[in-house]
């Protein structure tokens, strides 16, 4: 009888995880492009392998419009323009959206306001072409679920 429930157990589990695998997978292609704008941050780790820390020019942004300090998460608001750079707006104060507007999800650390992923892991040896890179390439789909698939010097037309 344990048996069956272990391997029960298992199947959910790995039926839990495929699921998310797909709709991940879903989101990179066939989500809306977006840019965020990177501010400089440590070049990569050499402790940790091929690796940069991110900062995004929009939390320094934000975090001057001083959302409530009491709040450690939330979602703010971006704009998105023609050459799908994002902007930042407000803070989400459950209106609805306007038309190029998405939510984005931050978390408030010690340091300040944060948007997640803060890292990027890349192939060994590829250094070089993330060296340089201004912009975050990030894939929203219809539910504001994002992903971030690369890092470039400029905006993809």
């Amino acid at each position: 009888m344990r048996l069956k429930i272990m391997i029960g157990l298992t199947v959910v589990i790995l039926l839990v995880l495929n699921y998310s695998i797909y709709q991940k997978e879903e989101i990179i292609d066939k989500g809306e492009i977006v840019f965020l704008e990177l501010a400089p941050v440590d070049p990569r780790s050499l402790i940790q392998g091929d690796y940069m820390r991110l900062r995004y020019e929009i939390e320094s942004v934000a975090d001057e419009a001083n959302a409530s300090p009491d709040v450690e998460s939330g979602y703010m608001i971006v704009s998105v323009n023609e050459q799908h750079i994002a902007s930042f707006v407000r803070f989400d104060d459950d209106s609805p959206l306007a038309e190029g507007e998405k939510r984005l999800y931050y978390h408030r650390s010690y340091n300040g306001l944060k948007i997640v992923p803060d890292s990027f892991f890349f192939q060994e040896g590829h250094a070089d072409r993330y060296q340089n890179a201004k912009y975050g390439v990030f894939k929203f789909d219809d539910s504001g679920n994002h992903i971030l698939t690369d890092l470039v010097d400029e905006p993809a037309s």
